[in-house]
Parts: structure tokens; sequence; C-alpha cells
């Protein structure tokens, strides 16, 4: 029986957890302590996203899927088909899109002991445009032991999940995918996280408790059957998956190699299209994911180039760009901002007392603090000692910053992913989760699996490891700078887990690392981020290929905030040779931008949004009230969501459409075109923009209500998401 996490964001102290030295088969719900994992992905209730019948059988022999070998090491297969047309509707029918797995055996990792599957899941999708041509993007979520699939159907992928009516949940295309711009292929990794697996365990989860039990079983007496689940799950056992950043990349290596072997054409290294690359992009834990993933490819391609490794069956991945997008990288760095942003930030809000905020910013400078432990574990990893007390420091390390430099915030009563909403945060939507685990939608993409947004036991594995406070991720950083990839670190501002206070810090340290760039970067201003002709979305401090951004009125997934502005800022960073303000064309070996040394841009904090009940994610969704209606049977839930009476969905049309703006009909497994209740096709935020397309500015936007507040500084208010923000920034009139 394993204990499964009651929070929204499997991360940090924002969960209750037992006690984290007991191997994860051994715990109990009821003898809990704070979590003391600096784990930052979206949980989404761990696996509350559980089917209630067990996924179809997929066979190797299915006519549909197509299972060939991986060149790099024949032991490494793929197994891959092609997703029904409408389960994840795109702007264009024409679009291909390829769901499976890459299978690597035991003993896969050299040098690694691995007596595991390891059967890691993707999803391809094509460009809107000559996808034969375009960039390819490799796109991770965090955690450690976050799906992918979060950033897939949340921020950033082609499709958002819509209720179809009160039955059916469908699909709709995102006006703002990155699919507008680039190849898009999403990976479930490490091994257990998302739709990847070890071996497939069949089990029952009960979504009210939070228990997962190892083998299936009927619901407790009087308890609704719709809150306890069976379903086919990863093994869970914490040994059987890659337990640090370092083990991590060669998984992902070898998984990059087998899909690029298989499709040749989606490999800009290989298609003779020298104008455009491969981009990783990556985000929250993805600050040790990205440096850490880059630079072991970047060594890779050193080997073969030296013809250390076989040149007929061994692919470069070259890199061209590595964005992270709020990117927890280095605690050394960060770790000072988390008092300074609970208790002063831009929306003016006190997340912590003063005493609080003393004891947070004592906790990581005094002797024998955070920073200390964090130093000690890095020499215990340079030391390489064989009696292996690397781990045990560096895991001491983790748990202490965590539980006296980062908790102080969860008495707040805000979301850690976005201070100016409560912790009970019903956006983004959670719909996914349901979606993902209905049988048309398994069949479709061919998984074994139920689908889970984060995985504990992945997160156990990396906390025992300390592999968050191992560092080296500035070096990594500087040395991919100076091999002229371009690193883009982009920040919401409304964030706390890894807040742009930070994110500004790592980014002059990563300049201080690279010295061509210490400066060039350390003069250069803060531009305006001029997402249209109306809007500016943030601002950019650019000098060549190294970039820090800061993106108003967003959260901790920034891309589900701010779409358009995401979307505009990542074109501009992979097509090379921007500046990333405008998008104009820039010579990047003398590039610097202009403006103001500081951003000091105040928001301004909306209400507070009332809780959603989503059956997958109790415990972050759902009130006490709500919580207590669902044990008792009261109420009624419609596609995965708690409500009163049916009265009360009716009322909402609004979430029937999704957050983002969208485009065309909604789709469903099989169907690419379906009536959605009490809408006609295109209604309600449908977008009337071209589905293609990248804006580039030749003017700074003139905002309404300006008032100068110097000769030439302005401020100005302008609509986001939530509320307003006030721009001080150098405009050119």
């Amino acid at each position: 029986m394993h204990n499964i996490l009651n929070c929204k964001y499997f991360s940090f102290a924002f969960c209750e957890l037992p006690n984290m030295h007991a191997p994860p088969q051994r715990r109990r719900l009821g003898a809990s302590m704070k979590l003391h994992v600096l784990q930052l992905g979206i949980l989404s209730f761990l696996l509350a996203g559980v089917a209630a019948q067990f996924p179809p059988s997929i066979s190797l022999d299915d006519v549909e899927v197509k299972t060939v070998s991986s060149p790099t090491n024949t032991n490494i297969t793929i197994q891959y088909k092609s997703p029904l047309p409408g389960t994840c509707k795109t702007a264009f029918s024409s679009q291909k899109q390829y769901t499976g797995y890459v299978n690597l055996p035991p003993s896969t990792l050299a040098l690694v002991q691995q007596d595991y599957p390891i059967n890691t899941f993707f999803w391809f999708v094509e460009a809107r445009e000559n996808p034969k041509k375009a960039p390819l993007t490799v796109w991770l979520n965090g955690g450690p032991g976050s799906s992918s699939m979060i950033g897939m159907f949340q921020e950033v992928g082609p499709c958002e999940v819509v209720e179809i009516d009160k039955t059916r949940l469908g699909t709709r295309a995102r006006a703002w995918g990155w699919d507008r711009s680039s190849n898009m292929l999403f990976i479930d990794q490490p091994n257990q996280v998302g739709f990847s697996y070890d071996t497939l365990t069949n089990g029952s989860l009960n979504l009210l408790s939070g228990l997962l039990y190892s083998q299936a079983k009927s619901a407790p007496p009087k308890q609704p059957h719709n809150t306890f689940l069976n379903g086919t799950f990863p093994s869970h056992d914490h040994d059987h998956t890659t337990n640090t950043t370092a083990i991590s990349s060669r998984a992902i290596w070898h998984v990059l190699q087998a899909f690029l072997a298989e499709f040749p054409q989606y490999n800009p290294s290989g298609n003779g299209n020298n104008s455009v690359g491969i981009n990783l992009f990556t985000e929250s834990y993805g600050g040790h994911y990205g440096p850490a993933f880059a630079t072991y490819f970047e060594k890779q391609n050193d080997l073969l180039d030296q013809g250390k490794l076989p040149a007929n069956s061994t692919l470069k991945i070259d890199l061209v760009s590595l964005g992270i997008i709020q990117g927890c990288v280095d605690d050394t760095i960060q770790g000072s901002s988390y008092s300074d942003f609970a208790y002063s930030n831009s929306y003016d809000i006190k997340a912590v007392s003063v005493t609080d905020y003393k004891s947070m910013k004592h906790s990581f400078s005094k002797s024998g603090g955070c920073r200390e432990q964090i130093e000690k574990c890095r020499k215990a990893v340079a030391s390489k000692d064989r009696n292996n007390t690397a781990a045990d420091e560096c895991s001491s390390a983790v748990i202490y910053c965590n539980q006296y430099v980062v908790n102080p915030f969860e008495a707040s009563g805000r979301s850690p992913y976005d201070i100016s909403q409560a912790s009970l945060d019903p956006f983004p939507s959670n719909l996914y989760l349901e979606y993902l685990n209905t049988a048309a939608v398994q069949s479709s993409i061919g998984t074994p699996v139920n689908f889970s947004t984060s995985n504990q036991d992945v997160s156990y594995a990396f906390t025992m490891t300390g592999d968050r406070a191992r560092g080296g991720q500035i070096a990594q950083l500087a040395s991919l700078l100076a091999k002229g990839v371009r690193v883009a670190l982009i920040y919401g501002d409304s964030d706390y887990l890894c807040n742009w206070r930070g994110g500004e810090a790592v980014s002059f340290a990563v300049a201080a690392a690279a010295s061509n760039y210490t400066s060039s970067f350390n003069s250069a201003g803060y531009s305006p981020i001029i997402t249209n002709e109306s809007y500016i979305g943030g601002v950019v401090r650019q000098a060549g290929n190294l970039s820090f951004s800061r993106i108003y009125d967003a959260g901790h997934e920034i891309p589900a905030y701010q779409p358009e502005t995401m979307f505009t800022l990542f074109s501009r960073i992979i097509q090379g040779g921007n500046d990333l303000s405008s998008g104009q064309p820039a010579d990047l070996a003398t590039f610097r931008s202009k403006g103001d040394a500081n951003s000091t841009a105040v928001n301004h904090a909306p209400a507070m949004a009332l809780p959603t009940c989503f059956l997958r994610n109790v415990a972050a969704t759902c009130s006490q009230g709500q919580q207590i209606m669902l044990q008792s049977g009261s109420g009624v839930i419609i596609n995965g969501v708690h409500y009163e009476s049916e009265a009360q969905w009716s009322a909402k049309d609004s979430s029937r459409v999704g957050d983002g703006v969208l485009l065309g009909d909604a789709g469903v497994p099989g169907t690419e075109s379906v009536e959605m209740m009490g809408m006609t096709p295109n209604a309600s935020k449908s977008s009337e923009l071209p589905a293609i397309g990248v804006f580039t500015a030749t003017t700074t936007p003139r905002m309404k209500e300006q008032r100068s507040t110097s000769a030439s500084v302005l401020s100005t208010e302008i609509p986001g998401r939530f509320g307003l923000v006030t721009i001080i920034a150098l405009f050119l009139l």
C-alpha cells in the first residue's frame, strides 16, 4: 500500500508526506510530517489520475502499432502508432501525430546499476507549417517526477481539453500552441512518470484517502464507488527509476537516438536543414534537467566527432536553444530569494510575518544553515568518496533547506505557484486528468497504463541522492553558451517556488561564469517584450545568446497565464538572430538590449478565484465542504468535477470552453468535429486570428492611460490575465 500525496503540485512543503526515511511501500497515511522534498513539478493529486477501468491491452502484433529496433542499440525498441483524429485536435488536420514508447531493457545505461526496464512515453505533433523544414522542440516538465502531459495539455501543446456536453470531454486546437512554430516532442521522464512505466502493476486508488493499493480491491463499505478506482500503474518501486539528473540524461539521450533514427524527417541535424536545429525547453526542476541534459548531448557529440562512438549508428543531437521556464537552477544563488519574495514582492503581498521572514533569511545564511550545507554536499560530490557520503550530505541539505527556508510560506494559505491566489487555485484547468484516463483516449494513444501527473517514488529517489543540492548547473550553462547554444531563462512574476528574483540572480551568475558575457550582460538593460501591436507582456535583458525574461502576471506554468506572450518569445528564441524584445533581426555577436537596469513593474493582485473540485485532484482543489459532500455521495460529478447540482454546472457555460484562446470545432478520438452543447462552432473564446505566423514589432505600443514620470519614462496600466500591471519602461516616443 502506498500513500498518495494530497497536494496539487508535488513540491516543497506544500504536501503532507510520511517519514521520508522510510521506503514508500511502508508508509502509512496517518503518521505524517511535512514534505522534505524540494520537488518542483505539477502533482494534480499525484496518482489521482486513474481510470475506473483498466486500460486496453496493447499488443506488439497490433497492426496499428509499429515496433522497430534502435540503430544505437538493437536491444532498444521504439513502439508507436498514430492516434485517432480528434484525440488531440490540431489547427490543421494534415498535422501528423505519433504516440508511443522507447523501450530500454535492463543494463542499457552504461556504468549504472539498472536492473529494470525503462519504457518511456512520447507524444509527437507536427508543426502547422512545413514540418519537414521546421525546428524540433523537446518539451520536458519538471518534478522530478512530473509528466510532460502537463505542458502539452495545460501550457504549450496543440490542443486543450474542453467539455463537449455533460457526459463527454474533447479537445480544441490551442491558438498559441507551440506547434505554430515548431515540431513538438513531449516526453514523460524519468521512468514511471506519467504514461511511462517499468513493470505493469494492477492496483486500486482511493481518491478520498490518497491510498494506492498494490492489488485491485473493492471500495470500502459506504464509500461512493466513483471515488475508488481500479487501474494499471508502474511498479512504484523507487529503485526502478533513474535517481539523479546525471543518470536521467543518459536515458533521455537513448530515447532521442531512437526517435530521431525512426523519424529522420524531423531531425534538423540530419535532413540538411542547417537553418534550424533542436531546441530543449523545460520547466521548474528543468532548471536541473536542462543544463545537464544539454551538456550530455554535447559530450556525446564530441565523442562522436572524436571517433569514440560508432558513426554509422549514432546521431548528433545538435542543440541550438535551451529554454528554462520558471527554473530552480541553483539554491546557493536562489535560496535567499524565498524570504525576500514572500515578504516583499511586486504584488505588495506579505505572505509571511516579519518574524518568519527573518527566520527564513537566517536559516539560509547562518553557519550550518542551508547554503553551508549545500556547499558541504558539493565538496562531498567533488571528492567522489567510495563510501558515498555525498548522498547523505546532499539529501540532508535538501531536507533542511526545504523545512526552514521554504516551508514557512505554507502558513499564508496562498498558492506557491501564484501568490495572488489561494492554495485551492482552480487554474489551470485539470479537465485533462479525466480525459487522459478515458478508455477511448488510452486506446487511441496506445498506452497500457493509467495516467498520473507525478510520481512520489521518483521524487523520493531523487531526494535520497540529494540531487537538487549537487550543483553544477551554472558551469554547464556557461559551457553551453561557449558552444554557441542560446540560453533563455524565463520567469513569471507571481510564482513563489522558483521566483523571478532568484531567476534574475541566476542569470547574472551564468554571465559571470561565462567570461565573454560578464560585461555585456551586466550592462544590458530591460527592454519591453512586445507581444503584439497593443500589448507588452514583460521585459527581457539580452546579451548575445543569453537572455533573462520577466513575464507579467504569470504563475509557475507561464504559458497558461500568458499564452501569446510566451509563444511569441519562444518563437523569437528558436528562430535565432533576433532581438527578443521586438523580433527584429540582430547581430547577436554584439547585441545588447537597452533599457532600465532594473525591472520595477508593479502588479495589482486580482480577487482570489473560487475553488473547482476535481475528483482526480481532491486534496488540492476541493474545499472541506466539497470533500464532505464527496464522502457522503452528495452532489453530482460531471466530467470529473463535483457540483452541488446539475444546475450549478449548467450555469457555468465558460467552463466548457477551456482556459485559453481556441480554434475551430472540438474533436474526440475518431471524430475531428463535434457540436458542443449550447455552442455553435467557433463560439465562445474562439479566435479569429490566423492559425500561423509570428508577430514582429516595428514600433513600441503606446498604451492607454499613460502618464509621464519623467521626460522619457512612462507608467501605464495594461490588462493581464487577472488584474493590472503597472509598467515602468523606457519607451521610444
